[in-house]
Formats: structure tokens, sequence, C-alpha cells
């Protein structure tokens, strides 16, 4: 498995459609901004056959000092970005199954 970046996605899609790099990543940085922007002031983004991304909000909670257990750190609610896939790329990902757990790399929850 590997890592794939924002500059790999522009250079395969520039490939695929004849479009010049320049050109793709401006249209792939714009959606990015959209969706941060939409993201922002609270509204949920939906991409069919892809997913949803939607803000929601973590409950306050007390966590611990690592340096000093027995001292209690109060955590307060924020706002976290939650994303939940699709149905056709629920699909997708989940036929990768066997080849994570034949090499041994996929980490239980």
């Amino acid at each position: 498995m590997s890592t794939i970046t924002k500059r790999d996605l522009v250079v395969r899609i520039s490939n695929e459609t004849g479009l010049t790099q320049s050109q793709v990543f401006d249209v792939v940085q714009k959606t990015l901004d959209a969706v941060t922007l939409e993201l922002a002031q609270g509204n949920a983004v939906v991409m069919r056959n892809f997913g949803t991304f939607e803000v929601r909000q973590t409950k306050a909670k007390v966590g611990r000092n690592p340096k000093d257990p027995s001292k209690d750190v109060p955590i307060p609610p924020r706002a976290v970005v939650k994303f939940k896939p699709g149905k056709e790329m629920k699909e997708r990902v989940a036929r990768i199954l066997p080849v994570i757990q034949q090499r041994g790399t996929l980490s239980p929850d």
C-alpha cells in the first residue's frame, strides 16, 4: 500500500483528461477550498457515490496528563469533520480486505 498525494492525483487526472497539470491543480484546489468553506460554515458536503463530509461536535471530557496521571485535564467540546463513505466506495474498498490481510498490514480497531 502506498500514499497518494494531491500532486499524484493531479498528474493522474491530467494524463487521463488531456488537461494541463496546472488546470487540473486549479480545479482540485478550488474543489478542496469549496468543501472546506462549506464545512467551516457548518454545512454538510454530499458527493454521491463517494461519501458525505459533515461537522460534528465532540463531547467535553476529562483526560489525563501523561506526565502526571494523577492530574485531570479538562478537554472542551470541539468541532470535528466526519466522513461517511458512500455505498459505491464502501463496496469497492471492501474488496481490498483479503489483500490487506494477506500482507498483514491491517491494524485492527
